[in-house]
């Protein structure tokens, strides 16, 4: 029965964090272009930084449960999901995903920095404060340079924000609130109940559900023909993911590093990434390298599987 009980907390409070998500992000943008910010510099703030906040959210939460092991795990698990299962299932789908220039030259550079950075602060198993801003520094750069390279002219949007909108921004903030602490929760009992890895839950169950939203937008994108904009929304998510959740993180408490994180899930994301930089010089993803993917999130899974036990 506890084991029921738990798993329907982890389902109502994870909806309930995803759903928080959407709620801010739509309002925060309908705020942002009532003030006359240009839609261009929202995309790359607002709605960019709202695919990372189911992720930023539930980290803080863990530290402060005493689980920070699922930070890192949570956040090298959501992004080798949304490579090797997000766009593996985009390139299935649409069977090829057509790559831009700003993709090739700007975006997948920027991608493979920020991984790299993430080992260096990483591999000796301890991330310091100092590290911590160098990884934030990273993430106002990322930002700065997104906003230069964007050459296209943006017209402002008139919208007008109405109370309903601000209502949504502040109980989406309190749904985030909410699942988060309640993920955490369900996570830590769950783990103990069954006696199986908190890190790996963070590796495979929790960067599951928190990619559900990329997983998404990236599917109704890609059966619009769409998939360039899959391809931004992952790329960017996983930038985020690694500036902005590690390093605001860090700033709340110490991050524990498990051996499967140091030794298998951090080096198979590294891997996973440059793997992708490479698929991407054919200025393409075609639908067997999607497939590709796909096998090796299975092998990841796998692996996995022989560490679930504490």
């Amino acid at each position: 029965m506890d084991i029921l009980i738990y798993v329907g907390m982890l389902a109502v409070s994870l909806l309930a964090l995803i759903k928080g998500a959407d709620f801010f992000v739509d309002a925060a943008e309908k705020i942002g272009l009532s003030f006359g910010i240009p839609p261009f510099i929202i995309g790359v703030t607002i709605i960019a930084f709202g695919t990372s906040l189911p992720e930023l959210a539930s980290s803080i939460a863990s530290i402060y449960k005493g689980s920070s092991e699922i930070v890192m795990s949570g956040v090298l698990g959501s992004n080798i999901t949304n490579v090797s299962l997000v766009l593996a299932i985009v390139a299935v789908i649409g069977k090829q995903i057509p790559l831009n220039k700003n993709i090739i030259k700007v975006d997948i550079p920027l991608l493979l920095m920020s991984i790299i950075l993430l080992w260096y602060v990483a591999s000796d198993g301890n991330i310091s404060i100092p590290e911590a801003l160098l990884l934030l520094l990273s993430l106002v750069i990322f930002l700065v340079y997104s906003l230069q390279v964007e050459n296209e002219e943006s017209d402002i949007i008139e919208a007008k924000a109405g109370i309903k909108d601000y209502g949504l921004l502040i109980a989406g903030g309190v749904l985030v609130y909410l699942g988060a602490e309640y993920t955490i929760e369900a996570i830590n009992k769950l783990s103990d109940i069954a006696g199986i890895n908190k890190a790996v839950v963070g590796l495979t169950l929790l960067a599951l559900a928190t990619s559900l939203p990329e997983l998404i937008v990236s599917i109704a994108a890609a059966r619009k023909g769409k998939t360039e904009i899959a391809v931004g929304n992952v790329l960017g998510s996983n930038i985020f993911n690694t500036y902005a959740v590690v390093g605001i993180a860090r700033l709340f408490g110490e991050l524990k590093m498990t051996d499967t994180i140091l030794s298998f899930s951090l080096p198979f994301a590294i891997a996973i990434t440059g793997l992708l930089a490479f698929s991407c010089l054919s200025k393409s993803i075609s639908r067997w390298e999607g497939l590709m993917f796909l096998v090796l999130y299975g092998f990841f899974l796998l692996e996995l599987s022989k560490d679930a036990l504490m």
